[in-house]
């Protein structure tokens, strides 16, 4: 009834796709109530054409638990891994886990990452999204940031990855609470040799709150483009800011 248990690492392969990890257990319920979180998610291994994808973060238990992290994806000659999706936070308290980072890929393109986990009903944190990864051509995505509850703020949207020829497009930021609360900030473009990623959109507000900013574009040559300030709230609120390209 403790802390979930973290996920296996994928199996690694020669030919083809490398194993995917396993998934974190979720807490168990009397460990929620005492703030046990949900183990993280295992790696994804090693292949020759794609990277096996992270494993999905368990889920805390009811009270105070963090989520668990996404598994970072494997590393492929061709194309990375998926990084994996973040745990969600318990229902009252505790903070949504980390989105895994995408896999290396070498020739390709590099892999996307995972979303942040979600924050639960009330007083929780949501968790940002994970970082794309290396491309030998095209960086991979950020993750979104994860969703908050009735109160609070969306998570941060991911940085896109560093890309030979193009950057990684940044993460989209979280929805804020359904009440009250600030929209997440969109990730960074990935920079490049050749041409920056675009950053990431603000999430937006709900009901009271401002919209978050857009993400910044990726250095390079040429640069991406800045993302797009997240609308706010219905009753109150203003836009995020859009990012600089």
């Amino acid at each position: 009834m403790g802390a979930g248990g973290a996920g296996g690492a994928g199996g690694f392969s020669l030919g083809g796709v490398g194993g995917a990890g396993g998934t974190g257990g979720a807490s168990g319920s009397l460990a929620g109530l005492v703030g046990a979180g949900g183990g993280n998610g295992g790696n994804g291994a090693f292949g020759h054409a794609t990277g096996g994808a992270g494993g999905a973060g368990g889920n805390a238990g009811l009270v105070g638990g963090p989520g668990g992290a996404g598994g970072t994806g494997g590393v492929g000659v061709v194309n990375g891994g998926h990084g994996g999706d973040a745990g969600n936070a318990g229902l009252l308290f505790g903070s949504g886990g980390l989105g895994g980072t995408g896999g290396v890929g070498v020739g390709g393109k590099g892999g996307a990452a995972g979303h942040g986990g979600d924050a639960g009903l009330l007083f929780s944190s949501a968790g940002p999204g994970g970082t794309g990864g290396f491309g030998g051509s095209t960086g991979g995505a950020g993750g979104s940031g994860g969703n908050a509850g009735q109160l609070g703020c969306g998570g941060i949207g991911g940085a896109g990855g560093f890309g030979t020829i193009t950057g990684g497009t940044g993460g989209t930021g979280g929805t804020a609470g359904r009440l009250v609360g600030v929209g997440g900030a969109g990730g960074a473009g990935g920079d490049s040799t050749t041409t920056g990623g675009d950053g990431g959109d603000g999430g937006n507000a709900v009901l009271i709150g401002n919209g978050g900013n857009g993400g910044n574009a990726g250095t390079g040559p040429t640069t991406g483009a800045g993302g797009t300030g997240g609308t706010g709230g219905n009753l109150l609120g203003v836009n995020g800011f859009d990012g600089l390209t």
